[in-house]
């Protein structure tokens, strides 16, 4: 009887995909899909970030080589004794888990209009489908929500946890720019808090049969100049490295660091931002929290190049950028994100 009784809440709280996606499922077949097969684990580059403050000169120096490297090389990498606390840490996964608990009917009202999301409205396709279910918000609703009224605890948990890790952003951007030759001036006048998001993931298990047949997020680039990723042992995140997917190895002690599409512009293709996507599981449920390091709209972005003429991408805002990209979404069920930019095309 309790196993019966928890199946009913997860119903409850779950959001409707085998309603709203009866149609998909049903042509599915129970065949794999280009998720399928074996993907290798491994374990992403790691920086132990502890140099940067109680180093000597030369330690400083190979922290901040090893981080451009790791960008350069990967698009992605973890970071150690990163300075956020392992209280913070559970804290933030306990009250997300309480949130996602709730009622599915509820969810909407805890946030403004849209922060609360599921699924992929606009899929044809299960490829285009994403078994999730998320709580995308600014950093400027965290501070003046009412709904959160009932949930103050929550609201300051998010707030100290934004400022931690919009500090570690600010400080992995200095380094990277000084990588580049340029200034951390643009990022500390343009990546102000109320611009950037924290968005609080939870994956659902996923009972359609067939590995890989539906991604709990679909492959995609981030776009932002910087991700902060924070996730739970089950895992599930899978990355492209040199033209194969690889699952990255959970280290319950690291923050996952990625590149953005507005960073790899800006850079000029030094630094990639890397597709990546979330596999499902069909028995664990998987959450995660990521801070999404943004500018404003008005923010405009080019290429720092000694030389204009080598640039690769047109000048852009950033309101541009999200246009377009939802403009590619509503059109043809997926981003298409920087190859819209470039100066060539």
């Amino acid at each position: 009887m309790v196993h019966t009784l928890n199946q009913c809440a997860n119903v409850a709280m779950d959001p409707p995909f085998n309603e709203a996606y009866k149609a998909l499922l049903a042509e599915s077949g129970g065949g794999g899909s280009e998720g399928g097969g074996t993907v290798e684990e491994c374990e992403l580059p790691v920086v132990d970030l502890r140099r940067l403050s109680e180093g000597t000169a030369a330690e400083v120096e190979e922290c901040k080589k090893e981080i451009a490297r790791a960008c350069e090389e990967w698009g992605f990498f973890q970071v150690v004794n990163h300075g956020i606390s392992k209280r913070l840490l559970g804290e933030m996964r306990a009250k997300q888990m309480e949130l996602f608990k709730q009622p599915f009917e509820r969810k909407f009202m805890n946030f403004s209009a849209g922060s609360y999301r599921w699924g992929t409205p606009t899929a044809t396709s299960l490829r285009q489908l994403s078994w999730s279910e998320a709580f995308h918000v600014s950093l400027s609703d965290i501070l003046g929500s009412t709904a959160l009224s009932d949930h103050l605890t929550l609201r300051s948990t998010m707030e100290e946890f934004a400022g931690k890790v919009s500090s570690l952003a600010q400080k992995v951007a200095e380094i990277l720019a000084e990588n580049l030759g340029s200034s951390s001036k643009f990022f500390v006048e343009n990546c102000v808090g109320s611009s950037c998001f924290l968005r609080m993931n939870r994956y659902p298990p996923c009972p359609v049969p067939g590995p890989g047949q539906i991604f709990g997020l679909m492959p995609h680039t981030d776009s932002d100049f910087l991700t902060i990723l924070h996730q739970d042992q089950v895992g599930g995140l899978q990355l492209l490295k040199d033209a194969r997917w690889i699952a990255v190895k959970p280290n319950p002690d690291a923050l996952i660091i990625n590149i953005g599409d507005l960073f790899q512009a800006w850079s000029n293709d030094v630094y990639k931002s890397v597709e990546h996507r979330v596999v499902t599981n069909p028995k664990v449920e998987r959450f995660s929290v990521a801070y999404f390091f943004c500018p404003s709209n008005e923010t405009v972005i080019k290429s720092e190049c000694e030389n204009e003429a080598a640039a690769v991408y047109k000048r852009f805002s950033f309101r541009e950028f999200r246009n377009q990209v939802q403009e590619d979404v509503r059109n043809h069920g997926y981003k298409i994100g920087l190859p819209r930019f470039l100066l060539s095309s």
